[in-house]
């Protein structure tokens, strides 16, 4: 397997959902484990220790819940970017990402001459999406 970057977002409690909702998003295989499938009880053992989405399109996100004795600090400091010339899937994506999130810049043509947009999505996951022009 060649080396690949991919992001690994962490979750406060509901990284199942955010998964999910990813996988509706993009598409693919969803992989989760949870906490109790390695010996984790109680309330922890439904957490997500592991999440793997891995789309027919060849992007990989990973993610999990937070454990308890770590300390879920979410920021600004990551954002995912998504980019490329395919205008009806990066829409698509854009569409799916933004609904209920906050749009911090509408997809929209940019001076560069690409369309772009920047928005949270309703989990707290930052994301950019850039559309490229034909050149020409």
């Amino acid at each position: 397997m060649p080396t690949r970057l991919n992001p690994y977002l962490s979750f406060d409690g509901n990284a199942r959902q955010a998964m999910e909702f990813y996988r509706r998003v993009f598409g693919g295989e969803l992989a989760l484990n949870t906490f109790g499938e390695f010996g984790t009880e109680g309330e922890q053992a439904d957490k997500i220790m592991h999440a793997q989405l891995e789309t027919d399109s060849g992007l990989t996100l990973m993610g999990s819940d937070v454990p308890p004795e770590m300390e879920y600090t979410p920021g600004t400091a990551m954002t995912v970017s998504l980019s490329g010339d395919d205008v009806d899937e990066l829409r698509g994506y854009w569409n799916a990402l933004s609904d209920g999130g906050i749009v911090s810049v509408p997809l929209e043509r940019q001076m560069w001459g690409d369309e772009f947009g920047a928005c949270v999505d309703r989990f707290g996951t930052p994301w950019m999406v850039n559309i490229s022009q034909p050149a020409g």
